[in-house]
């Protein structure tokens, strides 16, 4: 399912009284379930052969990411570059592998700073501007949300 239907469908519940959406698409499950208004939504994709597992296991998730606010309040000043989608964060291209960045490396628009994984899919994250790395705000294997800065580019 293509990560722009996945961010409508979590929009439209996110704004509607519905509290759960589940949406079957080829092989492919999609529920969405709204656990209570200051929640984030859930998302849970499974193959159509597994049984659903429960949704408890993700709430978790958000818990785990409150303590990353007061860092963000740290953020040093710079150009910050947003995830552009939910997943996890990989600074290489596989385990092992050199970083594509580092602090302190200078960097081209273009260039490839890290990988967010999502949906089984390898998505390369450029940036969007050059400059030199100033910060590295995700941790490596580390889960980011829609909009969350991942580095500070001066």
């Amino acid at each position: 399912m293509d990560l722009r239907k996945l961010k409508t469908l979590i929009d439209l519940v996110a704004e509607s009284a519905i509290e759960e959406l589940e949406v079957t698409e080829g092989e492919s499950k999609v529920r969405i379930v709204k656990s209570s208004p200051n929640a984030q939504n859930q998302v849970m994709m499974v193959p159509q052969q597994q049984a659903y597992a429960p949704a408890a296991p993700m709430a978790a998730a958000p818990v785990a990411a409150a303590p990353a606010a007061p860092a963000a309040a740290a953020v040093p000043e710079g150009h910050i570059v947003k995830s552009p989608m939910v997943g996890t964060f990989y600074r290489s291209s596989a385990p092992g592998a050199p970083a594509f960045v580092e602090v302190g490396k200078e960097v081209k628009e273009g260039d490839t700073l890290c990988i967010i994984e999502a949906m089984k899919l390898l998505n390369e994250i450029d940036a969007d501007k050059g400059g030199v790395v100033k910060q590295i705000l995700v941790e490596n294997g580390q889960a980011v949300e829609f909009g969350q800065p991942l580095f500070v580019l001066g």
